[in-house]
């Protein structure tokens, strides 16, 4: 897992909606997830986005439609919180006709000139030739993208239900909980088991929302990292967003992290983009995960 140093290029915006962690203990880890419950249900706000069939009369393609819906309804989506109202926050959309979802994510604050130096760390790629997240390979990463200088990473993951959390195939009985159980316990390097792995994390708080019929997760966590010479095992955290969907059953998750501490800064930016994850028609170009598993090109 890469860890990344902060980047002192973009100052700390004053939010009275957004709390501050500091994350030096356990029992302060605890005190978080005590105050912290319900916190993201008002940062999420769900949007729909409009599809169509291609027609010879206006030639457009279900993909043109997709990427219009996306880059054209932003100030709707996303209002801004506290201090950032101020803020012109530019976003751009990614579609990945693969694995058939889309979201959008930040490249520009033009009130302060500042670019988001994003890099495709991994291209979006069929769920059989993804890089494995654990020994088991059940959980892959499809695409990722990252910002070095600004600690930022997105990440769409893949994988199957874990059925000791998940336990019955009705995902309308899924909790929010249980489906970040599920993708956590997959979520290692390491050659642990699920408990430990889960153990890794601490979920802050989740919660589901219906988009067109469909229901979504969206939870907060964080995982503890390995200490460095510059930073003490006891605080050094990243802080994750994510939301799941659903499909020929598989979870699909967007993931969106920074560091503990640049969490103030990037956080409300990086929710904008977990929001904005949707799975969209597939077209000819999707490929479902069960679809030639011994393929890796």
């Amino acid at each position: 897992m890469l860890l990344l140093s902060p980047s002192p290029s973009l100052s700390t915006p004053t939010n009275p909606f957004l709390v501050k962690h500091n994350l030096c203990s356990r029992d302060l880890t605890r005190t978080m997830l005590k105050h912290k419950k319900c916190r993201i249900r008002d940062k999420f706000q769900p949007c729909a986005f409009a599809t169509s069939e291609p027609t010879s009369q206006n030639g457009f393609c279900r993909r043109d439609l997709v990427l219009f819906g996306l880059s054209s309804s932003f100030s709707l989506i996303f209002p801004t919180l506290g201090s950032l109202a101020e803020e012109e926050l530019k976003m751009a959309p990614l579609v990945d006709e693969i694995n058939s979802y889309s979201y959008l994510y930040p490249v520009e604050l033009t009130s302060k000139k500042f670019l988001f130096k994003w890099v495709e760390s991994r291209k979006p790629e069929r769920y059989s030739s993804a890089a494995p997240l654990s020994p088991d390979a059940r959980l892959r990463i499809v695409s990722e993208r990252v910002d070095i200088i600004d600690n930022l990473i997105i990440s769409v993951s893949i994988g199957p239900p874990n059925s000791q959390f998940l336990k019955t195939k009705d995902k309308k009985t899924w909790t929010a909980k249980d489906v970040a159980d599920s993708v956590l316990s997959d979520k290692s390097a390491l050659r642990v088991t699920s408990s430990q792995r889960m153990a890794e994390s601490s979920v802050l708080d989740a919660h589901s929302s219906e988009i067109d019929g469909e229901p979504y997760w969206f939870y907060e966590y964080l995982v503890r990292k390995s200490p460095t010479k510059t930073a003490q095992g006891s605080n050094l955290y990243r802080h994750y967003v994510a939301s799941t969907a659903e499909r020929d059953g598989y979870l699909y998750s967007l993931n969106a992290s920074t560091l503990n501490k640049q969490w103030d800064k990037m956080g409300p930016f990086l929710e904008k983009t977990v929001a904005s994850f949707r799975l969209i028609p597939p077209t000819e170009y999707y490929v479902p995960p069960y679809k030639d598993p011994w393929r890796f090109w």
